[in-house]
């Protein structure tokens, strides 16, 4: 799994300790599984967690990219977590609170693409070292810890993360590698999830991290190119003859021809 790969629009967390939930998964539209033995996996089930994730593996999600979250480096769980991925076809480690490039170091000889959560004021400003490391495929805005050590009043205003969460968009693209957007815990408010879904979108992020099932399609929609934006693109690919040119009411160049093809090639690719 490279970032030259079609980037997943939605990656969904599923509790390692949850076998009603990993057995539910198969059947979820998610781009991406991501199977959790760090925040969702009590304490006490961390075994049991482990043990649930490599049965639900090795029977297999057919179709879909599957990760592994493991527990932060320094943790007393993350060694029997890497263990417990010996042998297993997964495309991706996540690790949580990376704070700096030599926080990867245990998952180094794991030999799987990284992908790395920013989740605190130091790692915002390694997010750039970070992205640029070989190890790493992809960054994940980790919002709900970031907002807890910004102490801010209200965990559920990006505004107030706004400088942070375009950091790391700008980490993700100068490092070559994805960046996917934070949760969003209102899993009753459709509408807050669909905005905030657009929003990230429009922010640059390749797609969003899920918490609940009811997320996953109107997150496939958000980040799927629209039909407007199709059209847009086809008509925009077929007027193109080189160099600067004026398209309808505006001047393009090579550049936007290169994005209206990406972007339908990224449409294909959804459909």
């Amino acid at each position: 799994m490279t970032p030259s790969e079609y980037a997943p629009r939605s990656l969904l967390y599923v509790p390692g300790s949850n076998g009603r939930a990993l057995d539910k998964a198969s059947g979820l539209a998610a781009d991406m599984l991501i199977i959790d033995l760090e925040d969702a996996v009590p304490a006490d089930r961390k075994v049991e967690a482990r043990a649930a994730m490599r049965a639900a593996v090795s029977a297999g999600f057919a179709g879909k990219r599957v990760a592994v979250r493991v527990n932060a480096t320094g943790t007393a769980e993350q060694a029997d977590d890497l263990a417990s991925l010996d042998g297993l076809k997964i495309d991706a480690v996540v690790l949580p609170k990376v704070d700096a490039p030599s926080d990867l170091g245990p998952l180094r000889g794991v030999g799987l693409p990284i992908l790395a959560m920013i989740e605190t004021p130091a790692a915002i400003y390694a997010a750039p070292a970070i992205a640029s490391d070989p190890a790493v495929a992809g960054l994940i805005a980790g919002l709900n810890d970031l907002a807890h050590e910004l102490k801010l009043p209200d965990g559920m205003d990006r505004g107030a993360m706004s400088h942070a969460i375009q950091a790391i968009v700008l980490a993700a693209r100068a490092g070559g590698v994805w960046g996917f957007d934070g949760v969003y815990n209102a899993i009753d408010d459709a509408a807050g999830f669909a905005a905030e879904a657009a929003e990230g979108r429009r922010l640059g992020f390749d797609g969003k991290t899920l918490i609940h099932p009811s997320q996953v399609d109107p997150c496939n929609v958000a980040f799927a190119p629209s039909a407007r934006e199709i059209a847009a693109a086809e008509a925009l690919v077929a007027a193109a003859t080189g160099g600067a040119q004026r398209h309808d009411g505006r001047m393009i160049e090579d550049m936007h021809v290169a994005a209206a093809r990406a972007l339908l090639e990224r449409a294909g690719r959804s459909a």
